[in-house]
């Protein structure tokens, strides 16, 4: 729903990037998804509304959507575009009447041009993420609504077999009616060259070749792929942006959320994974260590794609991202993004930061930090660590040790 670039018309063949996922289901007396009350970020907003502590604002066109990102602390400069035929209302979207999608570190919120519902996502520190539709009509105390339809896109091998989030990149579909759409769910780990497909792309550097920028449907050959991409400063190039927030859609904020939602779904799978083996009386079991184990590489950035070539926004978003930290003594964030080779110039996820982390049972937290450690320290031989070069590792656990509440105490400094 909130985040997938998908099709609702005709077949869609879909490719996934690797990963174990979790397979009990929802009503798990552990679990117990759909029946136990969550604290995520629109669970408390409701409450605040219905105490008159919080009132939300109907602004025209835009209905509710300024008011719900002020008061979910969601940046304008996160906007991302995307014109694939999306969501349940799918018949608004077009690439002239872009679907857009704002984000934080636990919150996104899609809103569709003319639609009848704002759509939201929200990581409830235990529950994963909990889906909410607020209706685009003035209302006295307006109140989010669960939304358990989502779940027929977003509980997926996609999603690690949990409530979650996810992105797709789509190649070009012609009007051939024995035609198939061909996507891919995108993460950090997929190359550059993969991404983006039904999503427009800005930015004052943007890299040559992606998918990006080019018609989805109704084109005359299908699976083109450009040599270079068309390049796209603002999207006011390509359509009358004067209904948007915004202008752009930053190829920051989609190498951000790229990142993001695989590391969501991680956490929740984690979280479940270790709340199902203690009520099953076996505290740190097999799969709670294998799943600790591909969030740690992933958390890492093991095994990131690297930019093909250096990258820059226009939004704004980069040095509103970057200026949230925390920072350590030397005024490091892991929130400092690289944009050279990489994403960050620190490559250890500021999802560590995240109520979700924080929330995991004692042994699943045990595991990823006892993990954790066997990389940084080198303890782990494996080449594939290899690319965490000495000064990567001393700066990771040097900046966790100021600034990650809990840090076990074996986290020791590192020496080159």
């Amino acid at each position: 729903m909130t985040l997938a670039a998908t099709t609702a018309l005709g077949s869609v063949l879909v490719f996934s990037q690797g990963g174990g996922m979790f397979v009990g289901p929802l009503d798990h007396v552990a679990i117990q998804y759909a029946s136990r009350n969550t604290s995520d970020a629109v669970a408390r907003l409701n409450k605040k509304i219905q105490d008159d502590q919080v009132q939300l604002l109907f602004d025209g066109p835009h209905g509710y959507l300024r008011s719900v990102l002020a008061a979910l602390d969601i940046a304008i400069e996160s906007q991302t575009l995307a014109y694939s035929e999306t969501s349940f209302q799918t018949e608004r979207i077009t690439d002239t009447t872009p679907r857009a999608l704002y984000f934080n570190d636990t919150v996104a919120v899609g809103w569709v041009n003319g639609g009848d519902v704002l759509e939201i996502a929200a990581q409830d520190p235990e529950q994963g993420v909990i889906f909410w539709t607020l209706t685009q009509k003035p209302q006295h105390k307006p109140q989010f609504a669960r939304n358990p339809r989502c779940l027929e896109c977003h509980l997926s091998v996609s999603t690690a077999g949990v409530p979650g989030l996810f992105v797709m990149s789509m190649l070009p579909l012609s009007d051939d009616q024995n035609d198939y759409a061909r996507g891919w769910y995108v993460d950090h780990r997929t190359p550059i060259e993969d991404r983006w497909g039904g999503w427009y792309v800005t930015g004052g550097k943007v890299p040559r070749a992606h998918l990006g920028n080019v018609p989805v449907y109704h084109v005359e050959r299908s699976y083109t792929r450009l040599a270079v991409a068309p390049t796209l400063t603002s999207v006011s190039e390509k359509f009358d942006t004067t209904a948007y927030l915004s202008p752009y859609s930053d190829v920051i904020a989609l190498l951000v959320l790229n990142h993001q939602v695989h590391m969501t779904n991680l956490l929740t799978r984690l979280g479940w994974e270790a709340r199902r083996a203690a009520h099953q009386g076996t505290p740190v079991e097999a799969r709670v260590r294998e799943t600790a184990r591909e969030l740690v590489d992933y958390l890492l950035f093991i095994d990131e794609a690297p930019l093909s070539a250096p990258v820059s926004g226009a939004s704004g978003f980069a040095d509103q991202f970057s200026a949230a930290g925390p920072r350590d003594t030397k005024g490091r964030s892991l929130r400092q993004l690289d944009l050279e080779r990489r994403l960050f110039q620190y490559p250890c996820s500021y999802m560590i930061y995240t109520p979700a982390f924080d929330a995991l049972p004692v042994a699943a937290r045990e595991a990823v930090y006892a993990r954790m450690w066997e990389v940084l320290s080198g303890r782990d031989k494996d080449q594939s660590y290899d690319r965490l070069s000495a000064a990567d590792r001393q700066a990771i656990v040097e900046i966790l040790r100021d600034t990650k509440t809990g840090l076990p105490d074996y986290f020791a400094p590192l020496r080159r």
